[in-house]
């Protein structure tokens, strides 16, 4: 209902409100979310670890704006474009409240600024800085969610914020919401009633530079209610154009369309006034077009009556719709359009929302479904028994594919920067090299990386099979002009296994295998000439340089291509390609290994006097085996001797972990320093270094880092790979850097997601879709075990019990479905010392038919006699006895 100034109030008892983690439509008194304050599932920050966050809400492709570690609104990235430290003017949520017979009290949610206070002219009054805030706050992440909690001992409420934004594993579409959700917690702590409003306020500042022509109107949709922005002046095609929204469920509210447009301090001074005397504001329904020059702000507030004791939840939502992306970041002329102008590439978003008041309808309508299955994925995620650091890196740099970083086109294609400076993208797109590392879109959203798979090889393969490593926009206009890089065309060929493993889908691997077949061929022509299997030629890669000669970093992506490709070829009935590709890779396994191990690990083999710059020579590099970790992550084995392997990732770990860089001497770009510590990429401990080695070796990468961390993992050094893991979010501590942007060539760096792999390693997760078959290993030593999987079918929990000669495996769907014929599991001790095994298997309480129990090492692998299709909220039970 609308309130009017000075009417007798009908004062609701609580907002309406789904709340997190589920909850009924209507809030109810004390029907509150309990706080979880468990340290593997919420990171906890205080002062002075509060500056630097910023925790990203939004869609993937739909931008995001960010809550900063006091409760402020950060960084507005919702304009197709990165906007680093940017601010809102007078945008905010703020707090009226009385006691019966008290004097009121009003202020901004938010905890009060910290210093140093810089500026010849004071503090920018954009954000208010002079209005009364709360003494302290505490910072909880756990993504996708986040929870402030407020501390004054002269507020007489307890008062919290808990936002997210729906993310579903599986379903990019409600993953891809243009929204901020946000619940306000308040709970009553004084001996009196309290009278209360929860007010949003929000900038219209659709066309950001060209001020002017923003309209507000307050709409009242029953279900929800608030204010709808829009632009009169813009034309439709601008880049600028679109559409945003402050919206609640709340049905008690006060609103204004605009403030003041006065100069001076006259908006903030007026509103201040209106909003301190008792809450509540001089209803405006509608704002006349803002004059040129000029951004109105507009006002939401939610009013609430609490008795003692009493707690409510009160809701909002900001949403947004700016359709108009253009390619902004390319140079070529044969990609403009015909008056020179930036060509257009959409968002995708904007084809299923008309406006962001239709985004904000959607959300409102579906919120108890999005909610609901949000928090699924995170209580499964969160269930694991991972060390909460992994968790934490995980979790996080999840992120940074609902960043600016990466977008989705009018058409549905996922596109990638590399990372992203303060305002604009940085090193576009969809680096094939970079991209080797990222793993958690392949296993959240595998549909969105097979379009990066299609576009890999049906438009950036050529006909004799080269590969652009990076993409143009619009598609098909022009090639990327640089020359192949070894590593990222190597490394696509191992992924497009990945993605048909983890799908099953023949159709998608029928569609791209002709060009992906000339792809790895193509290095018979530019890398490998004679076909021994080890690449001797120019080998352009991830460090920006070229590497001559054998070395262990292509060389071991190559052997890992060639595998790759003889799998797909055997599968698609192509046996004579899949023999060559076997043939030469068991040459090339052979010849590295001679030729590059130094007896402790690999090193690079080349000619000084020749390529007398920027070469690895016999340092021990952290990505030498950078080939191998995606075999392990795709399943294709030891492409090296596996003792050889486990010495080579040690002592990457023994000569480039540092526990402090204190003494650390570099001339190259600063990611760490200091008492932090953190792994080199490349280290020389038996001397020889170059004078000039190649560049960015004495720099620390996380998502090299997190490679690394993994690959020890997997080969059984789970402390050491924790160390780097602990070491890198040190590092990010809200003080000194943000926890949810870990950056290298930008912020929100796609490398990073290469933290996803410490999940794949710690569980020994395996899945093979054509197959039908799922395996798990953990490497945590715990009797019972719990962790999250992911494929395309869907995803949900792995539970393990083991006791004395019994091993119990419960996998859990919890989204999508699973059809599964063979399960692996570690076998119980005494299976593995008798050499025998008993296996049964449940779908619920039915015993299923078993074909064959077997012992393969320490693993039990089981088969059913048929194929069992597990489907959302069921499971299946293998028990192993020795």
């Amino acid at each position: 209902m609308t309130m009017q100034r000075r009417d007798v109030l009908k004062i609701m008892t609580a907002a309406s409100f789904a709340g997190l983690y589920g909850g009924e439509a209507s809030a109810q008194p004390g029907r509150r979310r309990p706080r979880v304050r468990t340290e593997s599932v919420w990171r906890v920050f205080e002062e002075p670890h509060l500056s630097e966050i910023a925790f990203p809400l939004g869609g993937i492709g739909t931008g995001c704006v960010s809550v900063g570690g006091r409760g402020e609104l950060r960084d507005w990235e919702i304009f197709n474009r990165p906007n680093k430290r940017s601010t809102l003017e007078n945008t905010c949520f703020s707090l009226w409240f009385q006691q019966d017979g008290e004097e009121s009290r009003a202020m901004i949610l938010e905890s009060r600024l910290s210093p140093p206070f810089r500026g010849g002219f004071g503090l920018s009054r954009d954000s208010m800085p002079g209005m009364p805030r709360f003494a302290s706050a505490q910072f909880l992440g756990s993504y996708p969610f986040a929870r402030v909690e407020f501390v004054d001992d002269e507020v007489p409420l307890d008062v919290s914020l808990e936002c997210f934004n729906p993310m579903i594993p599986g379903n990019p579409e409600d993953s891809g919401i243009p929204a901020a959700i946000f619940y306000w917690q308040i709970e009553n702590k004084a001996k009196k009633p309290v009278t209360l409003t929860v007010m949003g306020s929000l900038q219209n500042v659709i066309g950001k530079d060209k001020r002017g022509g923003g309209v507000n109107e307050y709409v009242d949709e029953g279900a929800f209610r608030g204010i709808r922005m829009t632009n009169v002046k813009l034309d439709h095609r601008d880049e600028n154009w679109g559409s945003m929204a402050l919206v609640t469920t709340a049905e008690s509210v006060t609103y204004a369309a605009r403030w003041d447009r006065g100069g001076w301090f006259d908006a903030q001074s007026l509103f201040w006034n209106d909003f301190s005397e008792d809450g509540l504001l001089e209803p405006l329904p509608k704002s006349d077009p803002s004059p040129d020059g000029q951004h109105d702000t507009a006002s939401l507030g939610a009013r609430l009556r609490l008795a003692p004791g009493e707690r409510a939840s009160v809701p909002f939502f900001i949403t947004w719709r700016f359709p108009n992306r253009v390619n902004y970041w390319n140079s070529e002329k044969e990609l403009k359009e015909k008056d020179g102008s930036d060509p257009f590439v959409g968002n995708h978003y904007a084809t299923r929302f008309t406006s962001a008041w239709n985004a904000a309808e959607y959300t409102v309508k579906n919120l108890e479904r999005l909610e609901d299955e949000t928090r699924l994925f995170h209580e499964a995620l969160f269930s694991s028994s991972l060390p909460p650091e992994a968790l934490d890196a995980i979790s996080s740099q999840m992120s940074i594919i609902r960043t600016q970083t990466c977008f989705r086109d009018h058409n549905g294609n996922f596109f990638a920067f590399e990372g992203t400076h303060d305002t604009g993208g940085c090193c576009p797109l969809n680096c094939t090299h970079v991209w080797n590392y990222e793993q958690a879109l392949a296993h959240l959203f595998p549909s969105l990386e097979r379009t990066m798979r299609v576009v890999d090889f049906n438009v950036n393969t050529s006909g004799v099979g080269r590969m652009a490593f990076r993409t143009l926009l619009p598609l098909g206009k022009a090639f990327w002009w640089f020359g192949p890089a070894a590593d990222g065309q190597m490394g696509t060929v191992v992924k497009l296994y990945r993605e048909w493993k983890l799908s099953g889908d023949m159709d998608f691997l029928k569609k791209v295998w002709p060009n992906a077949k000339k792809a790895l061929e193509f290095a018979w022509t530019e890398w490998d000439p004679e076909k021994s299997g080890v690449m001797t030629e120019r080998q352009h890669n991830t460090y920006d340089i070229e590497f001559y000669g054998p070395n262990p970093m292509m060389g071991a992506i190559y052997l890992c291509a060639l595998r790759a490709g003889e799998e797909m070829a055997r599968a698609l009935g192509d046996d004579a390609s899949a023999d060559e590709y076997r043939a030469v890779y068991d040459k090339g396994s052979k010849t590295l290994d001679e030729k590059t191990w130094n007896g402790e690990y690999y090193i690079q083999v080349y000619d000084p006097d020749q390529h007398t710059k920027y070469q690895l020579g016999d340092g021990c590099l952290s990505d030498q085996l950078l080939g191998q970790w995606m075999s392990h992550v795709a399943g294709l084995g030891y492409h090296l001797p596996e003792d050889r392997v486990k010495s080579a990732i040690h002592a990457v770990y023994q000569y480039n972990f540092k526990e402090t860089l204190s003494h650390h001497y570099n001339p190259q770009r600063i990611y760490a320093l200091g008492d932090e510590g953190g792994l080199l990429l490349c280290s020389w401990p038996r001397g020889n270094r170059p004078a000039l080695p190649f560049v960015y070796s004495d720099e620390v990468w996380t998502g090299i880092e997190y490679q690394v961390a993994a690959h020890l993992i997997y080969e059984g050094f789970v402390e050491e790979g924790m160390n780097v893991v602990k070491a890198v979010r040190n590092r990010y501590d809200g003080e000194r850097r943000n926890p949810w942007n870990e950056v290298e060539c930008g912020h929100h760096y796609a490398r990073a997601m290469a933290s996803w792999s410490v999940l794949l390693a710690l569980s020994g997760f395996e899945f093979d879709a054509p197959a039908r078959a799922i395996g798990f290993q953990p490497r945590v030593k715990k009797p019972n075990f719990t962790c999250f999987w992911s494929a395309g079918p869907g995803w949900g929990v792995y539970e393990q019990a083991l006791n004395g000669r019994r091993l119990q495996g419960e996998i859990k769907v919890h989204y999508g479905q699973a059809e599964l014929v063979r399960f692996t599991l570690p076998a119980p001790g005494d299976a593995i010392r008798r050499q025998r095994i008993e296996a049964k298997v449940f779908a619920g309480e039915n015993e299923l038919p078993v074909r064959a129990a077997a012992l393969e090492g320490e693993r039990g692998v089981v088969e059913l006699e048929t194929p069992l299709l597990i489907p959302r909220g069921e499971s299946v039970t293998v028990v192993l006895t020795a």
